[in-house]
């Protein structure tokens, strides 16, 4: 396609088509983690299953879940089977369908002219099955294949049902599940309606420009980046692991391509492995914050990356792995990015986040009503300092882009109080841009027999800085006395028990001593530090 302004003009139209349909799911939803919590995300593939746009509001993890689940449902089912009205869902991490189970995703075909010309998707992350084990994904859940959900506008009862059993909060599942119906149904709508404005052949070609254009984009980005092989290792810690595991990247650049080479050990019996197309995810989102961020998030930006794992590692695990916890791991990558091109590209990579997705998982029967229950959330923490900027304060950071849950919400939905909700004092990262400090969030439990579990990372190390700037704090879990003590990551809570979960800070870039005094004194007043601090390592009184 020729005409550079009508490929622009398609592209608004198709990130338009996808923020609605993230709007229309999280307005649609019922449970707290998707209307609240926003743990969705939404998209568009061209035929082939290249993926056009995705919202900007959903994670980037989001995109794995998302990658190859078109070509496995074309496998799956041959040319002249799919028709108009279908909407196939699945959730398998080894059989294309996500990146691990409690994200289901739901594509849907778009018939112009009677050929399948695009496909519409969307994810919404199911805070469903509590209690579990994390050995193997046999126990994590049940593992859809993607199959047929929609037949001609039909929905299958049947399979809905078994869907439904073998979920421990079928009511939320069945009211979230026809909001991701109804959110696919309008994108439908949405891209047919394009369609007519500008035909299928523009559409189509408007779509093969936009991937064009984001490669070339992407390879010029690249290109700025002095050619080289950089090199980082990191300590991976999580409450299921008695040891730590040694993360590493090798990352060469050469002219206008890149690749990730990456070292890890054999996979685990715990949640935190991380199938193919999550890697890929952390890898692609990493490489665009960094060359550039305003590339369009479409398939054109991965053509000039390589990436490659160990079979059978953690990170490219094979089945049966665990993967729940997959984003712990997935933050991880970023960090190691970051470090391996701090010496390349020192304006751009921040010092270390907080370096976890840190899940809190309360689980079990209300007696208000009888039902059961499972509240999840993840808390924010610290993000790394900038060249010229501080780390943000308690927030979601990288791979993760849920908002918190309100305070209200949660008590009014859950038998459980929230004691504390509160920023660390001191517990970002010294630098002459200071690191970002961490969350304590301490939760009383109403209920007996509350199953707790916790995904976190960074008990154990600390976020580092970069260029003379200092660590983060590390996370750390607190239980209040009498309260059975927690085994990897695991522990039932009484009524009146507390739990303290206080999230990592991050990690500070360049040297203390060339902070701005009087930006060290407005730290003290705004309590991001304490006053001993100012004096101790940055010799200001405050």
């Amino acid at each position: 396609m020729q005409d550079p302004v009508l490929v622009e003009v398609i592209g608004s139209a198709l990130s338009s088509i996808v923020e609605e349909m993230g709007e229309t799911l999280v307005r649609a939803a019922y449970s707290t983690n998707i209307k609240e919590r926003r743990d969705c995300t939404a998209s568009v593939f061209d035929a082939r299953g290249r993926m056009l746009a995705q919202d900007e509001g959903g994670s980037p993890l989001h995109l794995g879940s998302l990658m190859g689940i078109v070509d496995e449902i074309t496998r799956r089912y041959p040319a002249g089977t799919i028709e108009e009205g279908d909407t196939f869902i699945g959730n398998d991490p080894f059989t294309g369908g996500g990146s691990h189970l409690p994200d289901i995703v739901l594509v849907s075909p778009v018939f112009l002219d009677g050929e399948i010309s695009a496909w519409v998707a969307n994810l919404a992350h199911h805070a469903d099955f509590g209690d579990r084990g994390h050995a193997h994904i046999f126990q994590e859940g049940l593992r859809i294949p993607p199959v047929r959900l929609m037949r001609r506008g039909e929905l299958q009862n049947d399979l809905f049902e078994l869907i439904l059993l073998n979920c421990q909060v079928p009511h939320e599942r069945r009211a979230d599940l026809r909001a991701q119906l109804a959110a696919n149904r309008l994108a439908v709508t949405r891209f047919t309606e394009l369609a007519g404005r500008y035909g299928r052949e523009t559409l189509v070609a408007a779509g093969e420009a936009l991937l064009d254009y984001t490669e070339r984009r992407t390879r010029a980005a690249i290109a700025k980046v002095p050619d080289g092989t950089y090199t980082f290792t990191d300590k991976f810690d999580c409450p299921e692991l008695d040891d730590e595991l040694d993360l590493g990247v090798t990352l060469t650049v050469r002219g206008e391509e890149v690749s990730f080479d990456f070292t890890a050990p054999a996979q685990v019996r715990a949640s935190v492995n991380v199938v193919w197309t999550a890697l890929h995810a952390a890898v692609y989102y990493s490489l665009k914050t960094l060359v550039d961020p305003d590339i369009i998030p479409n398939a054109g930006l991965h053509r000039p990356v390589t990436i490659n794992a160990p079979r059978g590692s953690v990170l490219n695990c094979v089945e049966p792995a665990a993967v729940n916890g997959r984003s712990e791991t997935c933050q991880r990558v970023v960090d190691l990015i970051h470090g391996a091109l701090a010496a390349a590209v020192p304006e751009t990579v921040t010092a270390a986040s907080n370096g976890a997705n840190t899940g809190v998982h309360f689980s079990g029967t209300d007696s208000r009503s009888g039902r059961y229950f499972v509240y999840l959330e993840t808390i924010g923490g610290g993000c790394g300092a900038r060249l010229g900027k501080d780390g943000m304060d308690g927030v979601q950071v990288h791979m993760t882009n849920t908002s918190n849950l309100p305070v209200e919400a949660l008590e009014t939905e859950y038998p459980l109080m929230v004691e504390e909700y509160a920023l660390v004092d001191d517990s970002g990262g010294d630098g002459r841009t200071r690191g970002g400090m961490g969350i304590r969030r301490t939760v009383r439990v109403e209920e007996a027999d509350v199953h707790f579990w916790l995904d976190t990372s960074r008990q154990r190390s600390k976020p580092w800085g970069l260029f003379g700037g200092g660590p983060g704090a590390s996370a750390a879990v607190e239980l209040s006395e009498g309260a059975q003590p927690i085994s990897h990551g695991y522990t039932r809570l009484q009524p009146g028990d507390r739990v303290s979960v206080v999230t990592a800070g991050a990690g500070g870039y360049g040297l203390p001593e060339e902070r701005d005094p009087e930006q060290v004194r407005r730290d003290v007043a705004e309590g991001r530090i304490s006053a001993e601090r100012a004096r101790e390592v940055y010799g200001v009184e405050p």
